[in-house]
């Protein structure tokens, strides 16, 4: 069969900061193509509707996939659904992705015909059952897939994440990818799933707690196929088991593979494992991401994250002694007034690192979705980027992205002005120099893409879908939040919990 994929247009937050190859949907086309089936990608990030058009026409797909993994992207899809079934009613459409497994059935609905299947859970192994009971019928009975006629059987979730590989030689403009001054920058998974389950957080509710490992073998010898001199390491949590990274390490050093790195990790887990991250930077870690949530006790305790302040400036310490650029990001909580954005402002310019601010936002998915006492203001789908406030706020709307914005200028002109531009020529020069702009267009786009009267504008436009409302649910059964239940237990599945 012929399976175009599509992954919608890039949300407010990767305008300036980043844009990341779709490496779900990779993974989901390598799992296709091995099954034999000819397979497309467009990826509306680094492209226009005009380009999805033109491939449509002219590869007259017998499916279209489109992938969500936020709930902003899920106006757009059904937009495309629609403009799909009615070039071509003959095609099947699905969504699948991480956010539309939280609410398949309401969107399938909104849609109104135009999308006839949503894959709840993980993609690879559910693609090649849907598109084999697409040609031969019976789509309702494969694993994972809502329908309009109801859920077929619970979702498959693979035992081992070393295959299928993703399909990278799809993309077509992988020279638009990059995070922060790494550009361009591809991504590779090491890991899967958390065992963590913090409240705002859907990664553990998606995967049930469950935590898969590559095999360093397969880790070496897809990085040794990246091209790209920079690498986003997309796990949740990188290195919770340290003989795990020290595998991989040891398999990059075999080969000699030098690239710089970006990745994502815990405070806790630094500390802990402070050796393992001293080898990465040796093999080029360049820049690290630490999810602290809050500078005080009493956010991390309402977050659950379950490290203390001590943690997180401790951890700090030990990324500055190892040399690695660091990016904290905080929660913004709605209820935040004045001071409170003084404070936070505050506390951004007096540490070296750099400071991202995120909206908390209740997401299907996240336990707070359920136990968030504060209403909602909006569901509209759009609005939940983390980048706008969806529960009522202490200040006045208007005030609190003015505060919001103010805050978030602060940080910019503190990395991102001129004059750290003029610090970073050597870098700029470098990527300039190999044709790579994405970096240098970031330093300049902040005040367009963030400003009050924007973001208060945004929730005025008309809103067409919107989220469903949540259902009561007895949290103090998590299990009844997941989508995959855990596979059967085996030696090489690397449950930490």
């Amino acid at each position: 069969m012929r399976l175009l994929l599509v992954h919608p247009s890039a949300l407010m937050y990767s305008e300036i900061f980043l844009r990341l190859e779709p490496l779900g949907l990779e993974r989901v086309a390598g799992a296709a193509r091995d099954a034999g089936h000819d397979v497309r990608i467009v990826d509306l990030q680094v492209t226009g509707t005009k380009e999805l058009a033109r491939e449509f026409a002219s590869f007259r797909p017998d499916a279209l996939g489109v992938s969500l993994n936020y709930l902003a992207n899920i106006p757009e899809a059904i937009d495309l659904a629609r403009a799909a079934k009615r070039s071509a009613p003959g095609c099947f459409v699905f969504f699948g992705g991480h956010s539309v497994s939280f609410v398949a059935e309401d969107v399938l609905a909104q849609a109104e015909g135009s999308v006839d299947a949503v894959v709840r859970g993980e993609g690879e192994p559910a693609v090649v059952p849907l598109l084999a009971a697409v040609r031969d019928g019976g789509v309702d009975s494969v694993p994972g897939i809502v329908t309009p006629s109801g859920r077929g059987p619970e979702p498959g979730m693979m035992h081992s994440i070393d295959s299928p590989l993703p399909a990278r030689d799809l993309m077509r403009h992988r020279r638009k990818y990059f995070i922060g001054e790494l550009d361009p920058c591809a991504s590779i998974e090491f890991t899967r799933g958390c065992p963590w389950d913090c409240s705002f957080c859907s990664a553990w509710t998606f995967y049930g707690r469950s935590y898969r490992k590559a095999s360093p073998e397969v880790a070496g010898a897809e990085m040794a196929g990246i091209r790209e001199p920079n690498v986003f390491i997309v796990d949740d949590v990188a290195f919770i088991r340290p003989e795990h990274g020290h595998a991989i390490a040891a398999e990059l050093e075999r080969r000699k593979i030098r690239k710089r790195y970006y990745l994502e990790t815990r405070s806790d887990v630094l500390l802990r494992n402070e050796e393992v991250f001293q080898r990465w930077t040796r093999l080029g870690l360049s820049y690290m991401f630490l999810g602290m949530e809050a500078i005080d006790a009493e956010g991390l305790d309402l977050y659950r994250k379950r490290v203390s302040p001590d943690d997180n400036f401790r951890a700090l310490e030990v990324a500055r002694r190892l040399g690695i650029n660091v990016a904290i990001n905080l929660i913004v909580d709605p209820a935040w007034d004045e001071e409170r954005f003084r404070l936070v402002r505050e506390f951004a310019l007096a540490v070296p690192e750099i400071v991202h601010l995120t909206v908390m936002t209740p997401y299907p998915g996240t336990e707070i979705w359920h136990t968030e006492s504060r209403r909602l203001t909006t569901r509209d789908y759009r609005l939940f980027d983390i980048q706008h406030a969806v529960v009522p706020t202490k200040l006045p709307l208007d005030v609190f992205y003015r505060e919001l914005v103010k805050t978030q200028a602060v940080i910019n002109r503190k990395h991102l002005g001129l004059k750290t531009a003029l610090g970073a020529l050597r870098v700029l020069g470098g990527n300039l120099a190999r044709g790579q702009t994405n970096f240098a267009r970031m330093l300049w786009k902040f005040n367009r893409v963030y400003n009050p009267t924007r973001q208060l504008a945004d929730h005025r436009r008309p809103v067409r879908y919107e989220l469903p409302l949540p259902q009561h649910v007895e949290v103090g059964d998590r299990r009844k939040l997941y989508v995959h239940t855990r596979p059967p237990a085996r030696r090489d599945a690397g449950r930490t919990d």
